[in-house]
């Protein structure tokens, strides 16, 4: 299948370099107003591209702002859509989306890629078939510095805010493992070039507790984490420190070495390829995580007061 990655920026050079290990797929074209040495073509609009009948599906690497007007466009025009995290701004932008893409009859997913990450994929293997027991407590953090790739990212009208934008993955995570919480709380901090926040989800006999953000402007390591813990044991993991293990074994998890990305990339081109829906990474799901995220940071304002969730 034939492709168009439109965004060059940080995330699309990502997907530019992700698409070298998947054969499957041929990158037709990139969109961007700036000039580049790719040896294929520029188009310097989303609409010309659209308009090119050997593009079957699209790569939008673009602002969460623009997510939802591109991804309509670009289903309305008949092709296939992959959509960067977050979805888009807020859930009735997300639901437009979806409905499009029924309309169409087009493949639509977003690219929650948390879901293709070897270690986070043991992860659920692990809780859906019940290895570590009924899990009571689950912890996942995520933090860097500001990006300085970017400068709409800082603009919270465009990206939906720092702490929105990064721990969209968790939320998505916490969602896909263990549903929907009946209710959340939420504390944090927000200023010039910090956006940080701990949040907990309340489920019957478990809390999952989500925190990180952007937590200092400037030279800040990326880093990502989780803590489960069930009844027969614990699974942990930290990108910078710690591979995966589980204790009560007190063995290493073996993983993948498939690039999150690259499998993320080859798993919607089978969508694509057999007009299956991603059941995987469904776009109701990703709309859940926006509607999710959104309210735990609205909920950072009341200061750990403990709000119903529906």
């Amino acid at each position: 299948m034939r492709v168009a990655i439109a965004g060059l920026g940080f995330m699309g050079g990502v997907h530019l370099k992700a698409l070298e290990a998947v054969p499957e797929l041929e990158l037709a074209a990139v969109i961007s107003r700036r000039p580049s040495e790719l040896p294929v073509k520029r188009y310097a609009t989303l609409d010309e591209a659209l308009s090119d009948a050997s593009i079957g599906a699209v790569d939008l690497c673009l602002p969460t702002d623009q997510h939802e007007s591109a991804t309509i466009a670009a289903l309305r025009a008949g092709k296939h859509v992959l959509v960067e995290k977050p979805m888009a701004l807020d859930d009735a932008s997300c639901h437009r989306m979806i409905a499009e893409a029924q309309r169409s009859g087009k493949t639509l997913m977003v690219a929650q890629v948390l879901r293709f990450f070897p270690a986070y994929r043991a992860l659920q293997h692990a809780v859906d078939h019940g290895e570590l027991g009924v899990i009571k407590w689950a912890t996942f953090r995520r933090r860097c510095a500001q990006p300085g790739w970017s400068d709409w990212i800082t603009d919270k009208t465009r990206s939906g805010g720092g702490g929105f934008d990064l721990l969209i993955h968790d939320v998505d995570m916490a969602l896909r493992l263990f549903g929907a919480p009946q209710s959340i709380a939420a504390t944090g901090y927000e200023a010039q070039g910090v956006d940080a926040i701990s949040a907990r989800l309340f489920y019957p006999g478990l809390t999952a507790e989500i925190s990180g953000g952007w937590l200092f402007p400037g030279a800040f390591p990326f880093s990502m984490e989780f803590t489960v813990l069930g009844e027969r044991g614990v699974l942990e993991y930290n990108s910078e420190s710690r591979p995966l293990k589980k204790y009560g074994s007190g063995e290493e998890v073996a993983l993948d070495t498939t690039d999150g990305y690259a499998a993320e990339l080859k798993y919607f081109t089978e969508c694509c390829r057999t007009g299956a829906q991603p059941s995987l990474c469904t776009p109701e799901s990703s709309a859940e995580a926006v509607r999710l995220t959104r309210a735990i940071f609205d909920a950072r304002s009341k200061n750990g007061e403990r709000i119903l969730w529906k």
